[in-house]
């Protein structure tokens, strides 16, 4: 006995060759966040089409589907693609170009699987619409832009999404992943996803030319300095029993050998799984940077900013339990691994929290086993199609009925 009746099964079985062409098309067209137009678009003609009553809410799209008595649950799909290069060397790859907001044509990519989210999101959608005799209570599709920069739950809450939709229960979501193995999911109770934020920095130094350092004060040895400095904030100040990652993932200075630059840009990346040591991160960010400018003879002080902060992801127990158990009963106990903690970040909590809802966010693997296994955000992450396509809409509608079908 399945979650999934044996006339759902069926259907997800007849709608396999629409869900792979649907994820091709967005495999393809993948836009930038807060910059999901086309994607908007055809997720709003597909929920209309189903049935759905659908309303545009921040930049986003909800769908609403009633089926009589019973709790409300809510399913979030996030839909924003990211300004990389793909070089998967697929036959679908993107070459889509988008203008960002600062005005620069970026190379885009679905390289964190948010085409397969979108399309498993709406495979569930589709098989709910179609078998509302299999379940009662009212179904929330939630499709979230702006995920990667931790803008898009803020614009939807934001714009009065508590107002405009049946307040949730229940919230779920999940997101494809590089383990476990395509064909397995991973969930567990507590915190799975890390607190996170990023940080710019500009350093000022005194241009020169390069031949005469004496003159100048150069910000490229002054952010070089700055970059050593800052792994102690992990390796010296953060207990070992504590989670902490501190990332630089830019550093741009100047543009010619001979020219010594008069600033120095730092990107900054950080994450931590409390949020008294994510504050004692920024903090030691920007006791080190001002430190080393002051100790560079720097001409000016920094500028710091703080920005694209995630909230921790930590899943309720009570909610945990009853999916595994519709996991567990649909795909069977050896597809059903722990999840773990991850150090990758959401800002789904934020679409929950804002209603008071407890949660549950879960993984699904994307890799079959043995096959070489490339990280989210590489220019090469690409999911097999199959399982994963599949077995992403049979946990997403799974989780739903489990949910729909029992008291949490």
């Amino acid at each position: 006995m399945t979650i999934l009746s044996e006339a759902m099964t069926a259907s997800l079985a007849e709608h396999r060759a629409w869900a792979e062409e649907l994820y091709l098309d967005l495999h393809r067209h993948p836009e930038l966040s807060m910059q999901e137009q086309r994607t908007r678009t055809r997720i709003a003609e597909q929920l209309t089409s189903f049935g759905y009553a659908v309303q545009e809410i921040g930049g986003g799209v909800v769908g609403v589907l009633e089926a009589g008595p019973g709790p409300t649950v809510l399913f979030r799909a996030d839909i924003d693609g990211l300004p990389v290069q793909e070089a998967t060397g697929l036959p679908y790859a993107s070459t889509h170009t988008q203008v960002d907001a600062e005005g620069t044509e970026q190379p885009t990519m679905h390289a964190c699987g948010h085409d397969v989210h979108i399309t498993a999101g709406l495979t569930a959608a589709r098989l709910l619409a179609e078998h509302r005799a299999d379940w009662s209570g009212t179904y929330v599709a939630l499709f979230q832009p702006g995920e990667e920069k931790a803008a898009g739950a803020r614009a939807m809450v934001e714009d009065g999404l508590t107002d405009k939709i049946p307040a949730p229960d229940v919230c779920l979501g999940q997101h494809v992943l590089p383990a476990p193995a395509a064909g397995k999911v991973a969930v567990s109770a507590g915190p799975v996803m890390s607190t996170a934020a990023s940080m710019r920095v500009v350093v000022h130094g005194i241009g020169s030319h390069g031949s005469m350092p004496q003159l100048s004060v150069d910000p490229v040895v002054l952010a070089a300095s700055i970059v050593l400095r800052l792994q102690t904030l992990v390796a010296r100040e953060t207990s070992p029993d504590e989670l902490a990652v501190v990332t630089v993932g830019s550093l741009q200075a100047g543009s010619a050998a001979n020219i010594i630059p008069d600033r120095a840009t730092l990107l900054l990346n950080l994450r931590a799984y409390d949020s008294g040591v994510m504050e004692q991160l920024i903090s030691g960010v920007e006791r080190i940077v001002r430190a080393e400018c002051e100790a560079s003879r720097s001409p000016q002080p920094p500028e710091i900013e703080v920005r694209d902060r995630f909230p921790l992801t930590d899943n309720d127990p009570e909610v945990t339990a009853a999916v595994r158990r519709a996991l567990t009963e649909q795909l069977g106990a050896e597809h059903v691994e722990e999840f773990g903690r991850a150090t990758g970040s959401e800002d789904f909590s934020l679409v929950p929290d804002a209603f008071g809802a407890p949660y549950c966010y879960w993984g699904v693997g994307g890799f079959a086993e043995g096959r070489e296994v490339f990280p989210n955000h590489s220019p090469r992450f690409a999911p097999d199609l199959q399982p994963t396509l599949t077995i992403a809409a049979e946990a997403a509608t799974s989780a739903v009925l489990g949910l729909l079908r029992r008291t949490v």
